[in-house]
């Protein structure tokens, strides 16, 4: 059985949902402290992979990272980066479409924290970024691990997205949910339950785990 797949699947879920922390924590500050009269639109369209099809959105990253624009030009002949059918530019297009299911958390959370903590922590002299690192964050751990749980899950369930950016070059861009389409395309139908029950497997572990950290569940057993 070729695990391929299944390595560049975790791969991708895994660097996605890291870039995804770096950059989802700063926007979820800003979300829950801000009250800019342009955050309904961040906020619209952050959300708005929830709604679209991912063929929507794979089209459009197709379009603009092929070598036929002008940005998709720009990026193959002066920077030297080809992000059309290529593994970087599965990770741009998973991190904007998982996007969602690591802001939504974090930003409930942060939300949620008593402005009076925040206030407390400016009197007594902290900066802004040293109230959110050392104050915030460790108060919306929860929140923390359902979105990068989230993200990473849904990382590894993409095939919309994935196949019209990445097409399906093995070693490349064939993760497991692609190969699970092939499999079934040509019968084989043992290879594509194979590569189904790993991810199946993998995904309801991850979730428990996390359903039994937030409930306390785990706590209350050692207890």
């Amino acid at each position: 059985m070729n695990w391929e797949p299944l390595l560049l699947t975790f791969k991708l879920a895994f660097i996605t949902t890291l870039l995804l922390l770096l950059i989802s924590i700063p926007l979820c500050y800003w979300l829950a402290c801000t009250k800019s009269r342009v955050k309904p639109i961040v906020e619209t369209l952050v959300s708005m992979p929830l709604v679209l099809p991912p063929t929507v959105l794979g089209f459009y990253f197709l379009v603009v990272f092929s070598p036929n624009n002008a940005f998709g030009n720009w990026l193959d002949t002066v920077i030297g980066i080809k992000l059309l059918f290529s593994f970087p530019g599965l990770v741009i297009a998973s991190i904007l479409y998982s996007l969602p299911f690591m802001v939504h958390p974090i930003q409930s959370g942060l939300a949620g924290i008593p402005h009076s903590l925040k206030e407390a922590a400016y009197v007594m002299g902290k900066s802004k970024l040293a109230t959110l690192l050392h104050i915030l964050l460790p108060n919306i751990k929860p929140s923390l691990l359902t979105g990068i749980v989230l993200s990473f899950a849904h990382t590894i369930g993409e095939f919309g997205v994935v196949l019209m950016i990445g097409g399906n070059i093995p070693g490349e861009t064939k993760v497991a949910s692609i190969a699970i389409y092939d499999e079934v395309e040509a019968l084989n139908y043992s290879a594509a339950n194979f590569y189904s029950l790993v991810l199946f497997a993998i995904t309801f572990c991850i979730l428990l785990m996390v359903y039994l950290i937030n409930g306390g569940y785990l706590k209350k057993s050692v207890k």
